[in-house]
Formats: C-alpha cells, structure tokens, sequence
C-alpha cells in the first residue's frame, strides 16, 4: 500500500490525530507508559518510544511516505553534531511528542527538536574518561536512552545509572550499579530498559580484568534496587546470590571465580508485557578459552544465553544456552525481536536472535522450547549443526584450537554482531546484516608452556596468544580467509533468504523496514542505503564525510511528515564530530563537506633504538594501547577514532611518561597506566611508534602524488 494512495493518507492522518490526542492527554513530556508502548504501532506509529521502537523491539515501521516511488526525494532536513571524533556513534534516537532523545558516546544526553534539530537540553553525566581502559572495542560509546513516566534514563560509560527529567533536563537520581560481587570496575554501553515501573540494566567490559555479570532492576521513580539476577556463579564457598546461580556453579569446572567468568549482560534486554518477563542476552565467557577459565568444567551457564526473568521477583523462569561451554566468544547478548509465528499448525509467541555463533534460533516464549536453528551463513566451521533433539550445536571435532591454533568462523566479531535487525512479522521475514569473518585462534603462550594463566587487570583479558608469539602461528597457519559482508531478507523457518546481497564494507550498521517496502541501511562505506525489501535493489544512497560503522537507523513521522534518522560517526582526518543526520522527503539541508588533508607526519626524534627494545614495543603496543589507536601492521576489528601515535609531535614524545603512566590526560580519555606500563616498557612502546612513523613518512614522501590524487579522489566522491 503506497502513501500516495487516498486510503493510505486518510491513515496516516489518522494514525497523527490519535498520536496528537495521546499527548494532549499527557502530563508533559517523556511522559511515556506501559499501556503508550504497548499501543503504539497502532497508536502512534509516527513515535519510537523504546530502544527497539516497541517492547517487541521489531524495529519494523508502519510508515509509508518514504517509499518505493518517492524514495529518489530524500534529502537532508537537518544535522546536528553532539559529539567528538574521539568516540563512536552508536545509539538509537528515541523521538517522544516531537522530541528526540539522543546520547553521544561520553553518554552526554541530548533533547532536541525533531523538526528543526535545535537543542531544547544537554545534560552530561561528567563520565569518567579513564574508564576508556576497560572499553573492549575502543574508544567511548553508548546505543542509547530509555524515556519513561517523565524522565530519561541512561548508562553512563563509567558505570552508573542516571534519571534526568525529560521537562527540565535536571538530574532526578544517579545510582553507582557497580557492587564488589561483580568483581572489577566496568562500562556501560548499552541502552537501559524501562518498564513495569522499574528501569534494566546489565554491564561490559568483559574483556577487561575480573568480570562477573548481572542485570539489576531499578525502581523508576526512587533508583532504589528492586532485584538483581546474576549471570555467572561467584565463589562457591560464600553464599550463593539465589538459587539459579547454585545450579550453574555445578556446570562449571577449576576455580573460574578467581576469573570472574564473564558472562556481562551488555546490551540486549527485552520486556514482554504478556509473561511479565525480561529476556536477558548474556555475553560470552573470560578469558576466552574455556580450558584456561573452566578446566574440566561443563556448559558454563548462563555464558552465550538467552535467559528469561520474572519481573516482579526477579527469579527465572526458564533459559536456553546457544553455545555452551562458550570457547570463541560466541556472545548471545544480539538484538533480540518478539513475534507471534504459526508453527506446527498453531501460533506460538516466539524471541527470535541471530546470535555470534551463525545460527538463527526461534525459541517459545512462555517455556524457551526451542522451535529452529538453522544457519544464516554458509561460514560456520566451529559446529555442524545444532541438534535438536538435545537442542545443543554440534562441535566439529576437526576444529579445536587447543590442539592446532587456526583460522576459525565466525570470528569474535561474530556473524552478526549487536546492529539491530528488523522484523516484518505478517512476511516472517527477519532483515539484517551478517559477515563472514575469520579470527585466528590460539591459547596463551604461557598457558601453553605451564599450564597457568594471570588475568590482567587492565586491556584485553582474553588468554589467546599476542604479540609475535601470535604472529609466528598465524604465519605458519596461512593468510586469512577472504571474508565479505550481506544484507538479506532471512527466513528463520526454512532457513533460507528471499533475497541476499553483498555489501562492499565488512562491517556495517543495524536496518530498519517499513511497510512502504523499504530497508534503510547506514553502511561501514559512509552511505546511507535505501533496499527495495522485496528483492534488496538499491533504490537511493547518501554519502557521508564520516562513517556509519555499527550505527542504528530509525525513522519517525510529525505533522504528516516522515523522518529517518542515523548516527554518523566522526571523521579524524578532518576533524569531523559525531552528527545526527535527520532526512525527509525533498529536504534541502546543506551538509558542507570538508576537505579531506592527509595527515602528515611531523617531526621525529632522532634516537637509535635496539632491535629487542623494538620488538618489546611491538608486543606491548599491541597488548595494551592498539584496542584504542589501533593495530600498526596487523589485523584490527575495531573502528579506531582515538589519535594515531605515529603523528605525535616532539612535545607529545617528551611528556609521554606524564600522560601514559601519570595520567595528565585521564579527564580527555587517556587514562593512566602506572599499574600496568614501567617507564621502561614506555620508553620501547615510544620506540616502535617512532619507527613505524619513520617508516610512514618515508612512505609519504616516495608516494606523494598518489597520497594527494586518492584524497581528491575522495573528496570527490563524498560531494
């Protein structure tokens, strides 16, 4: 049904009458209940009230003037930028009575008009920025807020809750979720949830030090505490928390608590209003390696598992692991949707998740039965199939890293990652992205040789090789598989896609359909994609002067109007912020796209450096400072914004010591590392950036012409 069409306008003005007459009715704005989400895609599908649009988080739009016929008219209505190039633009905008709500990734929260983009409130939370050393994936990032019963509710990346009014934008409470059962310190990066009167949130850093996981249940009004469900048993010898933490401690094996297990809750949550239940997507085991973190242990629960709790007490009501005994980092804390599917000859109330591991899994809400998993990718190597019978994947014996360190798919990434994915339930259609990804992968040096492993307290805890132990494996294992990216239309019942195409980046943004059959994608190239959702053809593409690299898309309507909104996220090399772009049919908002200079290398101490002190630098620069600068000569994963070393100035060189180990820059986001780097080990980290650069300016300096007609050529490209 076109908008174009009489019928489909008399709706969409009347779907904008009824959304106009429930906030009429309102007591202000955020003014956002239960009964309001449950009834919005009736109601007030012009709104997206939730992270996920509704409880049921489809993300999957009723609206239509944005179609296959009109889709050639879109045009930037407005930009606003509200952050830095120094993070990652990853939330979903909410837009409640013609506001939109936004974070940036210092978990700074925007009001802004959702017409114009002008400011109406900001209010920042003064995150601590050295809580950047327990980030996993980079620099600072945060997937969004939560507006409910008159306030904004956000995680902030160092680790706390905080209500603001939504009026005024004046904080109302700001709780510290952080207890010492859950071990270390840890960010936030997922959005809270609110519902039943309380707000949810769970927690990261898995990779970082001791991790132990939990969501907790916050009261709305008071951020009292409510209930808290832990997701990975603590030392046996205490207490246990409640019951079903005594039931998984008998899955595990060694003395996993002096680990800490992971097993963080760090970003899918979903309430269902029909069971009164919150499904929890808990995240992978830590370290890694299940025989370093587990030895001789069992399925590790609730690691890689959809748990299912009570909202009122907190207790579970049932669970289904996807992969047990988690040995790759096989996360299950994906984007979850709630559907309604015939099956068997009935209708049962269904969670549908594309997990890391490659399989699809269609579970039963009311028991967690599990209804089908079948492959969404052709590259899986680490399993089979999954049985169904026993309802566990099974494991190719021929794939064990422990025994031969190789290339292994999906990699940590995972076939598909958080980015959201829409659900069209009436087609049974689940449109995402996925990649085919390979990651090498080996156990410890150490572990290898003595059979014991010391977490470390801060960077990538992980126990898989490093440095040039783990380059010498990955030489003798060969190079790394090709990998290639698809956007598709996915069949979770038959397994099989109506349409799939492939994507020119491997990593991309999350989708969102609507039923003027159109998919909105931002992807990792810097485009903005429009999909016809019945054969995936590109029907429209905008390009960005930043990228759109896991970003989310929503889109929403106003006065008759309909919106789409992304994230972009900053550019470095222009110094570019992280901006809000907002598009409408025939919007003329001028974007001015900056000149693309490439940086140049500055001037270079002349030390003379030992080959040892060079390779230690290597090894350390890799362990403790790529995950945020970046991978110099190997493989990196993560989309690096913080500053690249190599183009330090003389003055940066000589107070490294002050910033690194001193901390003078912890406030700015570089934290102190006095725990984990003596001045020596700077001064070889300082030795291999500075000759990477050298090697970079040489570069530079033989290949000038080809650096300069590949900037224009970009430029060009972008405008």
């Amino acid at each position: 049904m076109r908008f174009s069409s009489p019928a489909c306008c008399l709706l969409f003005v009347a779907f904008s009458f009824l959304a106009a007459n429930a906030i009429a009715q309102g007591n202000g704005r955020g003014d956002v209940t239960d009964e309001r989400v449950i009834n919005a895609a009736e109601v007030e599908p012009g709104s997206w009230l939730t992270y996920g649009q509704t409880f049921k988080e489809q993300r999957f739009s009723q609206l239509t003037q944005i179609n296959t016929d009109t889709v050639d008219r879109l045009g930037l209505a407005w930009t606003r930028q509200i952050g830095d190039y120094n993070m990652r633009m990853q939330g979903t905008p909410l837009v409640v009575d013609g506001i939109m709500y936004v974070s940036n990734g210092w978990s700074v929260v925007y009001a802004l008009d959702a017409v114009t983009g002008e400011e109406i409130w900001s209010y920042d939370p003064e995150v601590d920025r050295s809580y950047i050393r327990l980030a996993c994936c980079g620099p600072a990032h945060n997937r969004g807020v939560a507006v409910y019963e008159g306030k904004v509710f956000v995680g902030t990346f160092d680790g706390r809750l905080v209500a603001i009014d939504a009026n005024s934008g004046e904080e109302v409470w700001d709780v510290d979720t952080w207890i010492p059962a859950g071990l270390g310190r840890f960010n936030i990066t997922g959005a809270p949830r609110a519902a039943g009167g309380k707000v949810y949130i769970g927690q990261g850093s898995g990779e970082s030090g001791h991790r132990r996981g939990y969501v907790t249940a916050y009261d709305a009004d008071s951020g009292e505490v409510s209930w808290r469900f832990f997701l990975v048993p603590g030392d046996p010898s205490k207490p246990f928390e409640h019951p079903e933490m005594e039931m998984a401690a008998q899955t595990w094996g060694g003395e996993w608590w002096k680990y800490g297990g992971g097993g963080t809750a760090w970003n899918s949550l979903v309430y269902d209003e029909e069971f009164n239940s919150l499904y929890i997507g808990v995240g992978n085991g830590a370290p890694w390696p299940r025989e370093i973190r587990s030895p001789g242990g069992g399925d590790d629960l609730f690691l890689s598992t959809i748990v299912s709790v009570d909202v009122d007490s907190g207790r579970m009501n049932w669970y289904y692991q996807t992969t047990p005994g988690d040995n790759w980092d096989y996360s299950s804390a994906m984007d979850m949707s709630l559907g309604e599917i015939e099956f068997g000859g009935e209708m049962r109330k269904v969670v549908l998740q594309a997990p890391k591991n490659g399989f699809f899994y269609i579970l039963d809400r009311e028991d967690g039965e599990l209804l089908r998993a079948l492959p969404y990718t052709d590259g899986i190597d680490w399993a089979t199939h999954v049985d169904m019978e026993t309802g566990r994947p099974v494991e190719n014996p021929d794939v064990v890293y422990e025994v031969e360190p190789q290339w292994i798919m999906p990699a940590n990434s995972g076939a598909h990652n958080w980015e959201p994915q829409s659900w069209d339930n009436d087609l049974g259609l689940m449109y995402f992205y996925y990649h085919d990804i390979a990651n090498f992968y080996s156990l410890d040096e150490g572990f290898v040789e003595t059979g014991e492993y010391e977490i470390r307290e801060r960077g990538l805890s992980l126990g898989w090789g490093e440095g040039e132990y783990r380059r010498r494996l990955i030489e003798e294992a060969g190079p790394r598989p090709p990998s290639q990216a698809y956007i598709g239309a996915f069949d979770p019942i038959t397994g099989t896609y109506k349409w799939r195409h492939e994507l020119e980046s491997d990593y991309n943004g999350g989708v969102v359909a609507t039923r003027g059959n159109v998919l909105f994608q931002p992807e990792g190239t810097g485009d903005l994609s429009v999909r016809d959702t019945n054969d995936g053809e590109l029907l429209w593409r905008f390009r960005a002067p930043g990228t759109f690299r896991s970003t989310s898309v929503m889109t929403y309507a106003i006065d008759g109007t309909q919106y789409v909104a992304t994230m972009m996220n900053g550019n470095r090399a222009i110094d570019l912020g992280g901006t809000v772009l907002v598009f409408k049919l025939d919007g003329d908002h001028p974007l001015p796209i900056p000149e693309i200079v490439q940086a140049v290398v500055p001037e270079l101490p002349d030390d003379v450096y030992s080959l040892e002190q060079l390779r230690e630098g290597d090894n350390l620069y890799h362990a403790q400072c790529a995950s945020c600068h970046g991978g110099i000569g190997v493989p990196n994963e993560v989309a690096i914004v913080a500053p690249d070393l190599r183009l330090m100035t003389l003055d940066t060189h000589s107070n490294m010591e002050d910033i690194v180990i001193e901390g003078s820059r912890a406030q700015q986001g570089m934290p102190d590392f006095e725990e984990a780097i003596s001045a020596e080990q700077l001064e070889s980290i300082r030795a291999f950036v500075v000759e990477q650069a050298r090697r970079l300016q040489e570069y530079q300096q033989q290949n000038q012409d080809a650096i300069e007609a590949a900037a224009n050529e970009e430029a060009l490209n972008r405008a």
